[in-house]
C-alpha cells in the first residue's frame, strides 16, 4: 500500500504515521468517519456475531474495528477502496477474538443444518437464514465463499449490498456464491437449483 503499513499495525508503531486525534480533524473528514459508522456499525455486528456467536465479542470486535479505522482514517481517505480495507480490519479483529477466547463459536451440527433444511420448497437454502445463526456447514467452505453465504442468506444482503460491504464486486460475489452454494450443496448432499439473478430467492 504505498509504503504505509497494514490494517494489522496500531498508530505509534515504526513506519506508522502518528493518530491525529479526531477533534484536530478537518470537518469533512469528521463528518465522512460517522457517516462511515453510522452506515457500517449495524452491518459488521451482524456479521460479526454470526462469526462469534456473541453480543459482547462481536460489539467487541467492531469497537476495535472503528478504533483503528478512526485511527487510520486520514490515510483511508486517500484509498482507493477504503470500504475493502475496513472489511479487512474487521475480519483481523474478529480473528484476534477468536485468539483471545481461544475457542472457536459453537457450531450447529450437520445433522440439524439439515433438518433446518428438510422442510425446502424449490430451494433448499431457503430456510438457511434460521440455520445459520453459528453456521454450521458454512465453516467448512472458504473464507471468500462463507463471508458470501453469511451475508447473503444470514444477513439477508443482496450481491451488491455484499459486495459494497466488502470493497469488492457484484461478480465476485455472485460468483462465490455460486460455487459456496455448490460446495454446501456437496458436504449436505443436497440438490442446488442455479440461482442466475442476485437476489434471495423467494
Amino acid at each position: 500500500m504505498n509504503g504505509e503499513a497494514g490494517p494489522e499495525e496500531t498508530g505509534g508503531a515504526v513506519g506508522v504515521p502518528k493518530a491525529v486525534p479526531i477533534d484536530q480533524w478537518p470537518m469533512g473528514w469528521q463528518m465522512a468517519f460517522w457517516g462511515f459508522h453510522q452506515q457500517r456499525r449495524s452491518d459488521y455486528m451482524n456479521y460479526a456475531y454470526l462469526q462469534l456467536g456473541s453480543d459482547a465479542d462481536a460489539e467487541e470486535a467492531v469497537d476495535l474495528t472503528f478504533d483503528q479505522v478512526m485511527d487510520r482514517w486520514p490515510q483511508m481517505l486517500r484509498m482507493e477502496n477504503l470500504e475493502g480495507y475496513a472489511w479487512t480490519i474487521l475480519k483481523r479483529r474478529i480473528i484476534d477474538m477468536h485468539r483471545k477466547r481461544r475457542r472457536r463459536p459453537e457450531l450447529v451440527d450437520t445433522a440439524a443444518f439439515e433438518a433446518a433444511l428438510a422442510d425446502r420448497s424449490e430451494d433448499p437454502f431457503d430456510t438457511l437464514t434460521d440455520a445459520i445463526e453459528l453456521y454450521g456447514a458454512v465453516a467448512a467452505l472458504s473464507e471468500r465463499q462463507r463471508d458470501a453465504i453469511l451475508l447473503y442468506y444470514g444477513i439477508g444482503f443482496t450481491t451488491a449490498e455484499a459486495a459494497e460491504l466488502m470493497g469488492t464486486v457484484d461478480a465476485t460475489v455472485r460468483s462465490q456464491l455460486r460455487t459456496g452454494r455448490r460446495r454446501l450443496a456437496t458436504l449436505l448432499k443436497l440438490r442446488c437449483p442455479e440461482q442466475s439473478d442476485g437476489t434471495n430467492p423467494s
